[in-house]
């Protein structure tokens, strides 16, 4: 899970700093090669939904291994592509195996997890969430600069490889014994809603400022939506199940404040390098480097995170990192270039272990009072929702960033104080998130700390 995780978000962020030399390679703008990114971003939309039912239909090995397969696949198409179409069709394939790798192979470490060991599980299925998107950029930039771009997706074909050969020798299939019928409906209503907001949220963030065509695909996206939840409540077999949408603590890691907090995620990958390289001047390579230091704090918050919310809980737990992550954030707002390089990387080493353990915590929270039989539908609503967040938050982060610089110079120039401005608007996002995560129960989730007597 960890190999295909990692491997499917380092290819999600990484492909961003290679465009300008992939539009040479196309003979193209970079503007119209990023019809590739919005092209996956849209298919994974799509074809999230439908990852329950086809695990359950086939079998979890046999989709996850699968999938693993297309999307490896689908990066040796993109690495060997010479035209724009060609490239945005191998990226719709890459994004096929994507929206089955995440749900299903989540599900899978699920279904074989106990309860008290959820926490522990949850740490190596987060890593490579958090580090990916921070180590993307400068890894992209290393390959376009001494390399070709076309080595981005080559890069996949050994881990998908290795990610396959485990799954075939260490999962095991689990398919229910009762079928559902596939929901058409609930798949068709729930695929345009979804990628129509989602392709809606990324017009959001382009500078061209499309406000008409913006509004329409966002109203018409959530509109869809409605209708798709309104088709799921009254469907015996919905493809989206919203049962766990009446288990408290899901909601609250994953759709209210949890969502909140994965905009936060989305949105400050996004604006750090270009803060550091356009305002400060600084060279790809040291922007890269600083990024790079919040990695290191993921990593060395996966040492303590267990112990700490043993120690005094999920509640206390999320209420510090958030509190402490939004705090961080604000002082990114007090960045500029006469700022110490040390004490840029010092404020986002902290970051990074602070979003590691309030990311573990929400991952296993979430799904600590899910039944066995709602994890299916669960966690294909959580990879849905999580998708949705992160992609609003990069859309949020280049909206407040644009919008603010169109109304103090006209957009023309963005300036450090224009970058401030965004980092207070994504740490107000932050504060509201902390507020919310205020309803946790005190004593949620750590029934999941000891072993389930048995009988």
């Amino acid at each position: 899970m960890s190999f295909a995780f990692f491997m499917q978000q380092l290819d999600s962020t990484v492909i961003a700093t290679a465009l300008p030399q992939m539009a040479r390679t196309f003979a193209e703008t970079p503007v119209s090669v990023s019809s590739g990114i919005t092209a996956y971003l849209l298919t994974l939309a799509v074809f999230i939904p439908s990852s329950s039912w086809a695990a359950d239909r086939f079998g979890s090995k046999t989709i996850f291994a699968g999938a693993i397969l297309v999307f490896t696949l689908g990066s040796v198409l993109c690495g060997i592509s010479n035209s724009l179409p060609a490239f945005v069709a191998a990226r719709i394939l890459q994004a096929v195996g994507g929206a089955m790798m995440l749900p299903v192979g989540r599900l899978a470490v699920l279904r074989t997890a106990e309860k008290h060991e959820l926490l522990r599980t949850m740490q190596y299925i987060t890593i490579p969430g958090l580090v990916a998107p921070v180590l993307g950029p400068p890894l992209g930039g290393f390959i376009t600069t001494y390399a070709s771009w076309r080595w981005i997706f080559f890069l996949n074909i050994p881990i998908g490889l290795v990610g396959f050969a485990l799954v075939c020798i260490f999962m095991t299939n689990y398919k229910p014994d009762e079928q559902r019928p596939f929901d058409v409906y609930g798949f068709v209503l729930s695929g345009t809603g979804l990628s129509a907001a989602m392709y809606g949220f990324t017009l959001l963030g382009r500078e061209d400022g499309q406000w008409l065509l913006t509004a329409a695909f966002l109203i018409f996206g959530v509109t869809v939506v409605a209708l798709a939840i309104r088709h799921g409540q009254r469907h015996p077999a919905p493809l989206v199940d919203l049962s766990a949408l009446r288990v408290p603590t899901f909601v609250l890691s994953t759709l209210t404040a949890g969502a909140l907090y994965r905009m936060i995620i989305g949105a400050t990958p996004y604006l750090w390098p270009l803060m550091f390289q356009i305002a400060f001047g600084h060279t790809a390579f040291v922007s890269g480097l600083l990024v790079m230091a919040c990695t290191g704090g993921d990593f060395g918050a996966q040492l303590f995170v267990r112990p700490v919310i043993r120690r005094f809980g999920f509640r206390p737990a999320i209420l510090a990192a958030g509190i402490c992550t939004t705090l961080l954030i604000f002082a990114c707002a007090s960045f500029n270039e006469q700022t110490p390089l040390i004490a840029i990387a010092t404020v986002l080493l902290l970051i990074g272990i602070f979003r590691s353990m309030q990311f573990t915590a929400m991952n296993t929270l979430t799904y600590s009072d899910i039944e066995p039989e709602y994890m299916s539908a669960a966690s294909t609503l959580s990879s849905t929702i999580q998708q949705l967040a992160v992609g609003i938050g990069v859309a949020f982060g280049a909206f407040a960033l644009n919008s603010i610089a169109f109304s103090r110079s006209g957009g023309h120039v963005l300036t450090t104080i224009d970058f401030q401005l965004a980092f207070v608007a994504v740490g107000i996002v932050g504060v509201v998130s902390t507020l919310l995560f205020l309803r946790l129960p005190p004593g949620a989730g750590m029934h999941m700390m000891q072993p389930a007597a048995r009988t």
